[in-house]
């Protein structure tokens, strides 16, 4: 029996080396010159064609030969509204943006001490404020010391912008999708105001009465799946802006602190950054400041 050969790439040196600088499979690529061969162009027209969309319909064909239901039962429904406008624009993001990912755990032990004594001066009741609420401050304390990440980038006049408001997005899960209503001008709120903000847009959100305006225009995005579970994950960032914070669920756990083990509330977070203006000393920093935002110095400053 003889062996199946695999067919041969007809492609020069010059134009292989530029494939694998671009990352691109020459065996997914039709060459235009004689004889099927592969030149730069073809490489160049496959790129663009793949960030359109147009080469991975294709290939989608190739990969699958043989439809869902040939394997066994399945049900077809229509993607939902809004994670079919959030697609593209994820794809594109993803696409386009050099992701860099850093995680990292803050210790929360005296910020969740201090935000669960709260209590009205006046009638004594216990005043309700969710951590998202710390978490927008010490966001917005951070991009003060460090306004690259409160930036955005023209690409297009090889220039940076950098924002001098605070507008933070915050993601939040309504029956209809997700949606990142901005809180305006956090720099300028208390902690209970940002706390009767995020109520309010989450509120509107979930109604679909919120204006259209509310989702652009932002410095950052936080995206905390900490009332659902989990710890690190990949954010991706929310284009135009440069970073995006990601908050997982806060465990208590045994750290080994001066000599000896102690129980502190550690939240994970993970935060993404565009690698072309920012680079992995600056990310390392920004969450150590986050860090130290939360930590005993930070908590008791807040101002209710």
């Amino acid at each position: 029996m003889s062996e199946k050969k695999l067919p041969t790439i007809n492609a020069s040196p010059k134009a292989r080396k530029f494939a694998r600088e671009l990352g691109a499979k020459l065996d997914l690529i039709k060459g235009s010159q004689r004889e099927g061969r592969i030149n730069e162009d073809d490489i160049k027209t496959y790129i663009k064609r793949s960030l359109s969309g147009t080469a991975v319909k294709e290939n989608e064909k190739k990969i699958q030969e043989y439809g869902h239901e040939e394997f066994g039962e399945v049900e077809n429904q229509p993607i939902p509204r809004l994670k079919k406008i959030a697609g593209p624009h994820l794809q594109k993001s993803w696409s386009e943006i050099p992701h860099v990912t850093q995680h990292d755990e803050l210790d929360i032990t005296e910020m969740e001490t201090f935000r669960k004594s709260l209590r009205d001066l006046y009638t004594g009741e216990k005043i309700s404020i969710t951590p998202l609420a710390f978490m927008i401050r010490a966001v917005v304390k951070a991009l003060k010391d460090y306004p690259i990440f409160n930036a955005s980038l023209d690409l297009n006049n090889n220039k940076i912008i950098f924002k001098k408001y605070f507008h933070i997005g915050v993601a939040v899960d309504t029956p209809h999708g997700l949606m990142v209503p901005k809180i305006r001008d956090a720099d300028k709120k208390d902690i209970r105001e940002i706390g009767k903000k995020l109520k309010e847009v989450s509120k509107l959100s979930a109604e679909l009465k919120i204006d259209k305006k509310e989702f652009f225009g932002g410095s950052m995005t936080i995206s905390s799946l900490g009332s659902i579970g989990g710890s690190f994950f990949t954010p991706i960032i929310n284009a135009p802006e440069v970073a995006i914070l990601g908050v997982g669920r806060a465990e208590n756990k045994q750290i080994f602190i001066e000599g000896k083990y102690e129980s502190r509330i550690m939240l994970p977070i993970s935060l993404s950054y565009d690698h072309r203006i920012i680079n992995g000393a600056e990310g390392a920093r920004f969450c150590v400041h986050l860090r130290e935002s939360l930590g005993k110095d930070f908590a008791y400053k807040l101002a209710v």
